[in-house]
């Protein structure tokens, strides 16, 4: 799996997504607001040995869920936050371990943080069970709308 920093093309591609409920929370909303986010640097898109464009990370900022500040829960000393989507049509087919261990090298690689840190949806059970198995545990979690994220850090 290759990342490369989002272009047009993709970002055009990834915004058109739409994934089945209850997981059409993640469909994002087609905005030039969210165009320049997904373009400004922080977003790689994930292409597989055929060149296929299979999802993405963002790093940062841009990984964070705003009402996760008023919680307190984005705090400490060289951490990477990280945010990731996979191609509706390819998830639960069990390949996200090895698409979440390819962003997680890119980040140590490219950040060189001494931890990694999440924020999920709580009803995700799907995506909780991957990244406990990467060895992210549940720090805390908040509120935003009618939703309850969980944030999760694993130590480098």
């Amino acid at each position: 799996m290759k990342l490369t920093v989002m272009k047009l093309p993709d970002a055009i591609e990834i915004v058109s997504w739409k994934y089945p409920e209850p997981y059409s929370f993640y469909n994002f909303e087609d905005t030039q607001e969210l165009m320049d986010e997904l373009l400004d640097g922080t977003y790689f898109s994930v292409r597989d040995s055929r060149n296929q464009l299979i999802g993405f990370f963002c790093f940062g900022k841009n990984a964070q869920v705003p009402a996760g500040f008023a919680a307190g829960l984005y705090v400490g000393e060289n951490v990477c936050d990280i945010g990731l989507g996979m191609k509706p049509e390819l998830t639960g087919l069990g390949l996200g371990a090895a698409f979440m261990k390819r962003g997680m090298e890119f980040a140590v690689k490219h950040y060189a943080p001494s931890q990694l840190r999440l924020s999920v949806a709580a009803f995700n059970k799907r995506a909780i069970r991957l990244y406990e198995k990467m060895g992210f545990q549940e720090v805390g979690s908040f509120p935003s709308k009618e939703t309850v994220f969980l944030v999760m850090n694993v130590e480098l």
